[in-house]
C-alpha cells in the first residue's frame, strides 16, 4: 500500500534529482493562514505546490484544499496512486498537473506524468503572500516603501505588497523569500 509518507520520500528524491534542481523544497507549508497545508512545495523561480494523496487518503478532499492552493500558487500538481488516478483526473481542476505514483517490479516508487500543470487563473496575490511570515512580508514591504510602520499586521503588509507587484513578479518575489527562509533555517 502506497501511503503519503512513502510517496513523499520518493517525490522529494525525484525533485532533488531534477534538472534544474529546485532552489528550495519545503514540506508542510501553511497556506491561507493555515486553512490548508501544502505537502511539498518546490521553488525553482516560483513556488509549485505538490499535494499527495496515498492509497488510504480521500482524494475528494482536494475539492476543498484546492480552493486555497489555487489562490496561493500559480502551479499545483496532485500526486496520487493508481487506486485514485481515475477519480483524481475528474476531481482535480483542469489546470492542475497530475502525477501517478506506483511501485515498479523492484518495489521502488516511480512517477508517471499524467497531466502537466498549467498556471492557475484563480491566483490571488494577497492570499499568496500569506504563505510568508510577517518578518518576510515586512522585509519586502520595506523595499517598496521607505517607512513601513513597525507594528503593521500581516494582512496590511500583504495588501500593500500586492498593490506594488504584478502576478508573475510577485510570485517570483515569494519564491525568493521562501528560498531565503530555507537557507536561513539550514544555517541555524
Amino acid at each position: 500500500m502506497l501511503n503519503d509518507s512513502l510517496i513523499r520520500v520518493a517525490l522529494l528524491a525525484r525533485l532533488r534529482n531534477a534538472h534544474p534542481q529546485p532552489k528550495a523544497l519545503i514540506e508542510e507549508l501553511r497556506v491561507h493562514n493555515g486553512n490548508a497545508i501544502a505537502d511539498v512545495v518546490a521553488v525553482h523561480k516560483e513556488a509549485h505546490c505538490y499535494e499527495i494523496k496515498g492509497d488510504g487518503d480521500k482524494v475528494e478532499r482536494i475539492a476543498q484544499q484546492g480552493i486555497y492552493y489555487d489562490l496561493a500558487f500559480r502551479k499545483v500538481t496532485l500526486v496520487t496512486t493508481s487506486k485514485h488516478i481515475a477519480k483524481a483526473i475528474k476531481i482535480a481542476p483542469a489546470h492542475w498537473g497530475v502525477l501517478e505514483a506506483k511501485e515498479n517490479s523492484t518495489g521502488k516508487i516511480i512517477f508517471k506524468p499524467v497531466r502537466q500543470a498549467q498556471k492557475s487563473v484563480a491566483f490571488d496575490k494577497q492570499i499568496a503572500l500569506l504563505t510568508l511570515w510577517r518578518n518576510e512580508l515586512f522585509e519586502i514591504a520595506s523595499s517598496i516603501e521607505d517607512k513601513v510602520q513597525n507594528k503593521i499586521n500581516r494582512d496590511s503588509l500583504s495588501f500593500l505588497i500586492s498593490q506594488a507587484f504584478g502576478a508573475q513578479e510577485l510570485s517570483l518575489t515569494i519564491g525568493k523569500a521562501l528560498v531565503l527562509r530555507t537557507l536561513t533555517k539550514d544555517q541555524a
